[in-house]
């Protein structure tokens, strides 16, 4: 029963990623990466789990710190710092949290909804499970034992760093989250500085880029919602023939991450994601700080 299972699990994901394919061929437009320098990104290999740190590394010239005691998924909060967005009206611990991300404790809970629910169970039980990328959790009692944050340091041999990495497992099942790539970065569409976030896939990857905004009491969102390419969004970037790659910006998928303090100065994320202006999961995070 086990390998019928597991026969039409892999079936359904071949016919899934195939599938994908053929959207980014319809809906995407071929570039050569020179076009595009503020999406560009790391592309995974055959499969995902930790590996795109390393390959990158080698691939660009980068030496890797793996398990890195300090540093943070923005080096520095100010170099976001632009018309929309105060770095200095942000309260400290998330500044604190987004520069020195080593050492957080993240508890997790997480709620689907229903009908976006049954694509999402879909998404992760063929495709996310294979290549070991993006296994959302799909019901509360999938984070009960918690999640791994590991950070990992991509830098220039003069010691800069290019790529923060934060690479999270589900305890319970050992199945990546995220393997995931973040920097700051500069669109056509904003004069501010944005949130890049990138995350292989075999043969490409989904880049989300956000718009960092003051909350109110010191309060962080992080918001994909833009208006056209080169805007905010979701970026489905494959590998394409000619040393080009294929890009469709997918318009209805959108994200959004709040931060804020709460009444008993707990620091908590909520970070929601939307299709086609239906709620499909809603991530909640205690998150605290390392121990003293």
């Amino acid at each position: 029963m086990k390998s019928i299972t597991a026969l039409v699990r892999a079936t359904v994901g071949t016919i899934g990623a195939w599938w994908i394919y053929v959207l980014i061929w319809i809906f995407g437009r071929a570039h050569q990466p020179s076009e595009l320098p503020w999406l560009m990104g790391p592309l995974g290999g055959l499969h995902i789990g930790d590996t795109p740190y390393e390959e990158t590394a080698a691939k660009e010239g980068l030496s890797l710190e793996r398990d890195a005691t300090s540093g943070g998924l923005i080096p520095s909060l100010d170099a976001l710092a632009g018309d929309c967005f105060d770095p200095a009206l942000v309260d400290a611990r998330i500044r604190f949290f987004y520069e020195q991300t080593a050492g957080h404790r993240l508890d997790t809970w997480a709620t689907t909804f229903f009908p976006a629910s049954v694509a999402l169970w879909l998404l992760v039980q063929t495709i996310s499970r294979r290549v070991d990328q993006l296994n959302f959790p799909l019901e509360s009692l999938d984070t009960a034992y918690g999640m791994t944050s590991e950070i990992v340091l991509l830098k220039h041999p003069d010691g800069r760093i290019k790529y923060t990495g934060w690479f999270r497992r589900l305890v319970k099942t050992g199945r990546s989250i995220y393997t995931g790539f973040y920097m700051s970065e500069v669109i056509p569409a904003q004069a501010s500085p944005c949130v890049k976030v990138v995350f292989p896939m075999p043969e490409g990857n989904a880049t989300v880029i956000l718009r960092p905004e003051n909350d109110t009491d010191g309060g962080l969102r992080l918001e994909s919602k833009g208006s056209a390419f080169g805007d905010v969004g979701f970026y489905r970037v494959q590998a394409a023939s000619k040393g080009r790659v294929r890009v469709w910006r997918i318009r209805s998928l959108v994200e959004r991450f709040r931060l804020y303090v709460d009444d008993f100065g707990a620091l908590r994320c909520d970070h929601t994601v939307r299709f086609l202006g239906l709620p499909v999961l809603s991530l909640h995070y205690k998150i605290s700080p390392p121990a003293k």
